[in-house]
């Protein structure tokens, strides 16, 4: 018997995908702050306080979208096995990775693609075909 800890409901509700790209845009850039820091010679000690808050906010997204991107690629994605091997792959390039399938995969499975109403059910057969 599995054990989840997110619901299944949760994962394909409208909420979860609005904090979900929301979170991989802050993983985009908390990708744009590392490269751009190196080049950056200092900022300003008034301007610390804020770059550390959207640093660490950046830092929580790109967390989030790793995370719940890996949950759902695993036990929800219905993919086939070579196309969830490539976005493995590309859930590997952190911060980027998880951001690009979030954007891209995620965004458009076709458990998403139903109305509101019957995603848990499609969720429940897929999960109970295996």
């Amino acid at each position: 018997m599995q054990h989840y800890y997110i619901s299944r409901s949760w994962m394909v509700s409208t909420t979860a995908q609005w904090i979900y790209r929301r979170a991989a845009w802050l993983s985009i850039g908390l990708f744009v702050l590392l490269v751009v820091m190196p080049f950056v010679d200092s900022v300003p000690e008034i301007l610390v306080p804020l770059y550390r808050l959207v640093f660490y906010a950046c830092a929580l997204g790109a967390a989030l979208t790793l995370v719940a991107m890996e949950y759902f690629l695993f036990s929800f994605d219905p993919s086939s096995a070579g196309k969830k091997s490539v976005w493995f792959l590309v859930l590997c390039l952190i911060p980027v990775g998880p951001a690009i399938y979030c954007l891209v995969g995620y965004s458009r499975s076709s458990i998403l693609d139903k109305p509101q109403s019957q995603r848990a059910g499609m969720v429940e057969e897929f999960r109970g075909s295996r």
